[in-house]
């Protein structure tokens, strides 16, 4: 099994997306900003699979607790 399908198929990592341009301008109007999103590193490892850039926001999906939204950072 790739490194990649482990990480994203452990029962611990919830599933992660980057949003598109579009998705990321309406979630950061709806909440004020990207500013007020927690962040996320650049270095961290599902963020470095998915190719995700600082300045895209992450939408995690948590099983029975909803949707989260984090900023990538340097």
């Amino acid at each position: 099994m790739s490194k990649k399908n482990w990480l994203f198929k452990h029962y611990l990592v919830p599933k992660h997306r980057v949003l598109s341009k579009k998705e990321a301008m309406k979630i950061a109007k709806k909440y004020g900003g990207r500013k007020f999103f927690p962040k996320i590193s650049s270095d961290d490892p599902v963020v470095k699979l998915l190719g995700a850039k600082p300045g895209d926001i992450i939408e995690i999906t948590r099983k029975g607790e909803g949707k989260y939204y984090r900023v990538v950072v340097r």
